[in-house]
């Protein structure tokens, strides 16, 4: 698609606003995709929900709705739209339709995945249940709809320990990010019975690059997700689900700042926080890096890669869902 007057004049704004991030030469690709897909959307009712680890062109281009996966799930229940496209991995689509079970949800590619939730399955659950009976379940909403169907109530990093502390019991099992349930063990006096999962992205930082970083750059705020290695909080300022991160950006506006989770989001951040100077550790996920305009505008285009779940699933894996969403952050 070639850049048209029309084009240019109706998407300048965007640009604009992101130009800082986004090159010009990129631009003039992403901008006719931005231009179709925001008429199109309109055309069809449709919304369209991106994670705050999409990029910028994604993020603010043609986004209805950018956020992380607890408010992403509120979103898609509250929407009167009658297509979701859920610009993030397979689980958030599932969450997507699991919360609008009457929508049509679509995902720009179907083979975006998420280390956590292909480490466990609804069977590993069923077990665990048989191994410790009585013990409530607690899945992190980063599970496939299989594993959120074996389990009591879901969570995010943002309420993972509000909803801990909330079953008001000594024993909890925890699913399956191993690093984000030792930090909420760190925050509880709950027992934690955990699994062995952890995120590609999070596991590959260690304390030996952020004291470096720290070293390099005087004054640093370095605020990391509890997804990362125990180490990793230990040599942080702060740490925080993808919301709690951004929060913390908007409300202390550091002079330089590092946040230690996927790349994406630190150029989504400084896009609405210019007078913070980032400090980029570029782990890319590579599962959200396969949501792309195009196909985007091709998935919206033909109605394809519609997510389906029998009956039983959504109202089993759903009940856990709203659970964690009347409980909140």
């Amino acid at each position: 698609m070639e850049m048209s007057a029309e084009i240019k004049k109706v998407t300048d704004p965007i640009y604009q606003k992101i130009s800082a991030t986004v090159p010009e030469i990129e631009w003039t690709t992403h901008a006719p995709y931005i231009y179709k897909i925001n008429k199109l959307k309109k055309e069809k009712n449709a919304v369209i929900l991106a994670h705050n680890y999409q990029t910028p062109e994604i993020y603010h281009g043609i986004s209805d709705f950018s956020a992380d996966s607890l408010a992403l799930a509120v979103e898609a229940a509250k929407t009167k739209a009658d297509i979701i496209v859920m610009c993030g991995v397979h689980f958030m689509a599932e969450t997507a339709k699991l919360m609008s079970p009457n929508k049509k949800v679509l995902l720009p590619d179907m083979r975006a995945g998420c280390s956590l939730s292909s480490s466990i399955t609804g069977e590993d659950v069923r077990n665990l249940k048989k191994q410790y009976p009585d013990v409530p379940v607690v899945s992190y909403v980063n599970t496939s709809a299989d594993v959120k169907a074996e389990t009591d109530v879901c969570c995010t990093s943002a309420n993972a320990v509000k909803i801990v502390n909330s079953l008001g019991v000594k024993r909890v099992i925890f699913l399956p990010d191993d690093y984000l349930a030792k930090y909420v063990a760190s925050k509880t006096d709950v027992e934690i019975i955990s699994w062995k999962g952890t995120c590609e992205v999070h596991e590959k930082f260690n304390d030996e690059e952020i004291n470096e970083i720290r070293k390099n750059n005087p004054g640093i705020k370095i605020i990391a997700h509890p997804e990362c290695p125990p180490d990793v909080i230990q040599a942080s300022d702060f740490t925080g689900s993808t919301s709690g991160m951004i929060k913390y950006v908007k409300d202390k506006q550091p002079k330089k700042v590092m946040m230690v989770t996927e790349c994406s989001m630190s150029d989504n951040v400084q896009i609405d926080n210019p007078n913070v100077e980032f400090i980029r550790p570029c782990n890319l996920c590579p599962h959200m890096k396969k949501i792309t305009l195009p196909k985007i505008l091709d998935t919206l285009e033909n109605e394809k890669n519609e997510v389906i779940m029998d009956d039983i699933t959504i109202q089993k894996a759903r009940k856990s869902v709203e659970r964690m969403t009347k409980i909140g952050r």
